[in-house]
């Protein structure tokens, strides 16, 4: 069973949230937090699958806390969706960058919230690789802080790990990218687990980030692929 966090300083947002999540069968223990720094001890003490992360709060900020959690070196690694009041590209993308999954907008219906739950606990990427390709045009080169890792990091990766991030830029699923490459479904979760490693990239999300940044993959062309 899946546990969840919830972080959100607004008690009334963040109660409605967890009653809402407490009435699902099939989910496990609902833990909620006031602010960043109760998020980083809770994500230690309960070891979440996912985390819905309010992005402003008091002490430290959703984006700072997603980032302390994520680099914690849980095992496994929980997801996190950004809880977000307007759908604001430059939050998202930030979001994004640090290794969230997606983004929420509060207002949202609560079976959109739900499906969204479930999408990304079985998915780890709930933000279409075409909403991010946009992101990327957008914002490549305007943020301060340099991409993780380095850019000239793709030379850890061997020629079919680019072709595997390359497909994962395009929007492929697992079982697709073994269709275009002829092989098994374990292989391709094989390779995308060690270029993630070795990456250091801690989402399916970050990792489409990282192979537009790099140019692995291009904004508004063909996927550039190792020779044969």
């Amino acid at each position: 069973m899946a546990r969840i966090l919830v972080v959100d300083d607004q008690h009334l947002i963040r109660s409605g949230i967890v009653a809402l999540l407490r009435t699902v069968a099939g989910l496990g223990p609902v833990v909620e937090a006031a602010d960043g720094e109760e998020a980083v001890a809770a994500a230690r003490a309960h070891r979440p699958d996912l985390i819905l992360m309010d992005i402003k709060m008091p002490r430290l900020s959703g984006l700072a806390a997603a980032e302390r959690i994520l680099a914690l070196g849980l095992d496994p690694a929980p997801r996190v969706l950004v809880l977000t009041t307007f759908d604001d590209d430059a939050f998202v993308y930030a979001a994004l960058r640090a290794g969230c999954s997606g983004f929420l907008l509060k207002d949202m219906p609560p079976e959109q919230l739900l499906n969204a739950v479930e999408a990304t606990l079985a998915a780890d990427l709930l933000v279409a690789p075409a909403r991010i390709r946009r992101l990327v045009q957008k914002h490549v080169g305007h943020d301060p802080r340099p991409a993780r890792p380095a850019p000239d990091a793709t030379h850890l990766l061997t020629g079919r790990e680019i072709e595997v991030l390359a497909l994962v830029a395009q929007g492929l699923a697992n079982e697709e990218i073994a269709e275009r490459l002829c092989v098994s479904d374990s292989t391709v979760k094989t390779h995308l687990h060690r270029l993630m490693a070795k990456l250091n990239l801690r989402s399916r999300a970050q990792a489409v980030v990282f192979a537009y940044e790099t140019g692995v993959a291009r904004v508004g062309g063909r996927p550039e692929l190792p020779d044969a």
